[in-house]
This record gives structure tokens, sequence and C-alpha cells, in this order.
């Protein structure tokens, strides 16, 4: 009998990872549709392998880098390990107006329903607008591509006689060109542009440009919303069709009560859709928009978000850098907002940039879409704001639903308390796994007949975050961040 129930576990345990990891093995990266996943809690692809969405925040990149520019920074995200890059078409920084580097602009007379398309190659703004995306895709990165920043059917633009660039009639048109010229490029469709809809007509220019790329790339690709900080698609869009998953901009501070914490709201939606921080705190970035008394965001702080969105139900992550999304660079007397550091190269190699990637390494070595948040698992302190705390030391925690592993996210280097029911099995494997560098420590294999158990990160201070990862010993998971095998070489 005791044989039997070993031999269930098992089973149980490598039915999802065990099958995962042989499609992932099996099948390097492919040019093919993304969908969301049969739960409706993760997006996958059409052959049913997972998709880790590790975003990159580029919004200047068609209108403000040349091509050699785009390549230099395509391949470092790349081999950095992210998966999407979000960028801009009609882009923020007067895109509409300021030519991008080869002296083209993306309309004619402002006018969304006639794209400055000029016939041949390497002739017009789309052609370049062509080429980063072919691009980015050679190198397995998908495009989070926006149609337009929101100012431009949201502000009053004094260049198209005072009124928005978009309408309902122009906005579908226009969505339907951009559907039907990228359709078959690997691209997820992000509508809004930092702006949330204040009435019923932007609310239907918004359906309309979305409604028109949905005809133009006949359905196949995925749209969502971004919207203004400290809010969600959720609010506005929810039960759309067109909508495929929430997107929230949690925003520009390092406070996990203010805002991060909403994610599981989005997440606890009914109708179940995905959801996912599209705008985090970005690295380098005047925490809440006041360096002059916060100063500006550091890398540890960015973990703070990734782990905190992922563990609360995010299916994926977004990064940014303040220097990067603005592609700043002094040389080229482009003017800055928000003073950023650095250029956009030297941003490039920021600390946080790379340790992205270990969060997706660790999501990706463990069963994938069996994953939910499990905040139950932290046992409180007598004072709850000391454990699992607030602000900005809040501890969260995440499990697989049929109890085969748990993590919990320590932001800082305090001794904690698990309820170890949530972990079956008669015995538990533990890790520390450093989300600074990716590398991951056994601590042991102990009988799991405790109902809690205290565990102490492991080095002392409180300057340090760590993952603690509790495997049933019987699944025989691999080392935590191993087998990661989707990414472009």
């Amino acid at each position: 009998m005791k044989h039997n129930i070993l031999l269930l576990t098992l089973c149980l345990c490598f039915s999802t990872y065990g099958q995962a990891k042989q499609e992932k093995d099996a099948v390097a990266f492919q040019e093919t549709t993304l969908k969301v996943s049969e739960n409706k809690r993760f997006l996958q692809y059409a052959d049913g392998r997972p998709f880790f969405y590790l975003g990159d925040t580029a919004w200047e990149l068609f209108h403000r880098l040349n091509r050699e520019e785009a390549d230099l920074y395509l391949q470092d995200r790349a081999d950095k390990g992210f998966t999407v890059i979000q960028a801009v078409a009609i882009a923020e920084l007067d895109g509409h107006k300021d030519p991008n580097p080869y002296g083209y602009l993306p309309l004619i007379n402002y006018n969304p329903a006639t794209p400055a398309v000029v016939e041949g190659e390497d002739n017009d703004y789309w052609d370049h607008v062509d080429y980063i995306i072919n691009k980015a895709n050679q190198l397995g990165l998908y495009v989070g591509l926006l149609p337009t920043w929101g100012r431009y059917w949201y502000d009053n633009i004094p260049e198209n006689g005072n009124k928005p660039l978009f309408n309902m009639g122009n906005a579908k048109a226009y969505g339907f060109f951009l559907g039907q010229r990228y359709k078959d490029k690997q691209v997820i469709w992000i509508m809004g542009g930092d702006r949330v809809p204040e009435n019923e007509n932007q609310k239907n220019v918004i359906r309309a440009m979305a409604e028109g790329i949905k005809a133009g790339c006949e359905n196949k690709q995925l749209v969502t919303f971004h919207p203004c900080g400290h809010t969600g698609s959720s609010q506005w869009f929810h039960n759309e069709s067109w909508l495929d998953f929430n997107m929230r901009q949690n925003g520009h501070t390092d406070n996990y009560t203010r805002t991060y914490q909403k994610i599981f709201a989005d997440y606890s939606l009914s109708p179940v859709k995905p959801v996912i921080d599209g705008e985090p705190l970005y690295e380098d970035h005047p925490i809440d928009f006041n360096a002059q008394l916060l100063g500006h965001s550091i890398a540890a702080d960015i973990r703070k978000a990734l782990y905190w969105d992922l563990f609360g139900g995010a299916f994926g992550h977004t990064y940014g850098n303040h220097a990067i999304w603005q592609m700043y660079d002094p040389e080229k007397k482009r003017y800055p907002i928000n003073n950023p550091l650095m250029s956009w190269e030297e941003a490039l190699d920021q600390p946080g940039a790379a340790q992205m990637q270990y969060g997706r390494l660790l999501m990706e070595s463990r069963p994938f879409f069996s994953r939910v948040p499990a905040q139950d698992i932290i046992i409180p302190d007598q004072i709850k704001t000391f454990l699992p705390g607030e602000g900005r030391y809040r501890f969260v925690a995440t499990k697989d639903a049929n109890g085969s592993y748990a993590m919990i996210y320590a932001p800082v280097s305090r001794p904690f308390k698990v309820n170890m029911q949530a972990i079956k099995g008669e015995k538990v494997k533990a890790w520390w796994y450093n989300p600074r560098n990716g590398e991951a420590k056994s601590i042991g294999i102990f009988r799991n007949n405790l109902a809690e158990r205290t565990f102490t990160p492991p080095h002392p201070g409180e300057d340090l975050d760590w993952v603690l990862v509790l495997d049933n010993a019987a699944c025989k998971y691999p080392k935590p961040g191993k087998h990661y095998t989707d990414r472009a070489k």
C-alpha cells in the first residue's frame, strides 16, 4: 500500500512537469502564435509549451534608435533572457512630428487612417518598424506592440487642430492596417499607452482600434491594455471579448502595500483572465517621482517588484530602466525626462536587468501551469507588519496547487515560519535560491512531520533577499533555476 502511494505521488509530481520538460527539450523557439492557457491563468505556445512573459520596456525603440543601435539593444535583451520587448509605434516623445533617425514620420497629415507608406524597401517609417520587429523575432523575442501612446487618443494635439489624433473611424482603420501588416509576426498587442478612458467616446476609440487589429491579424494574436500608474485594465475592459489578459501599471513606487498587492485582486476576478504588471518601478527611476526626497531605485527594489508580482498571481513580469525606455543619449542632445542617470547604452548593464532572468529560471524549473498564490503559507508574527510585513518589506509566497512545491520570497534576511501542511509528501527537500545570481543551495531533506517550521536565510542582516524553495522530495525536482531551455541562443 505504501509503495502504491509513493508511486501515485511520483506520477502526480511528474504529470505536468515531466511532459513540459520533454516538450521544452525537444522543441527550440519556433515562430508560433500564443494563446491563453486552459486554466486562464498563463500564456502558452500554440503547441502547449508554457510561455514566460519577461518584458523589457523600450517605448522609444522605433522612434529613436537606428538599426545598428536596435541590433545592439535587441541582442543584449535576448542574451539576458527577455522574451518580450514593449515598444510604441507612434511614440510618446513627439513621435507624431519628430522624425525617426532616417527622417521618416509615421502618418500623413497626422491622420492615423493614412499611414505614411511608400512602395519599396527601406524608404518609410514602417519599413524601419518592420526591420526591428523582424530582428526581434529572429532573436526569439516577441514584440509587445503599442499602436500608439495614449496621448494621441486622450490629449488635444496642437498639430491636429487641438484635438486628439484618433477617433472611432480612423482608430479602426489604423488598427486594421497594423494587424494586417504584422499578422504573421511574433507580436502581442497592447492598447492604451499610459492613459485611461474618462468617457464613453474614449472607450469606443480603444474598442475600435482593438477591433481593427483583431480583424487585421485574423484574431491570431493576443491583445491587452496598458493603463496609467496604480491602475489596471480590468477597471474598464475586463469583460470585453478583445481583452485577452489584464495588464496593470503598478507604477514607480517601492511600496507593496500601496499597489503591488492589487495583482492578486485582478487574479481573483471573474471571469478569470491572466494578469501581468506591464510597468512596475523602473531601475534608476526617481521613486514615486520624488528623487529629492526618496532618491532613485536600485536593483533590490526591482527584484522585490518581480517576486511580489509573480507570487501574487502574475503570469510573467516586465522590467524597465529609466534611461532605456526613453533611449536617452546625451551626445545626441535628446531632452531627458525626469533626470536619467546615464545613457541607454550604459544602462544595458545595470544589475537589475540581468537579475530578472533568475525569476524566469526559477518559475520554469517547477510545474508551470499549476502555480497559485499562497500567502497563507507564511505564519504571521504577533506584529503582522513585521511578518509577513508591509511597505518595502513584504514577504510573499506561491505554491503548486497539487502541493508538490512552495516558494517564499523574503525581501530581507529575517527568520520566518512556514505552514508545512502546504507541502505534500513524507519528506521535504529545501533550497535557498539567490535572486541576485540565480544560484541555489540545498539545505537538506527532512521529515514533513511538523505543522510549522522556522527558516533563517543564509546570511545575517537585512539588506539581502532570498527565495526559500520547498519541494516534495519524492518529486525529485532539479535544482531551482535549472532546465531553462527555451531562450534563443
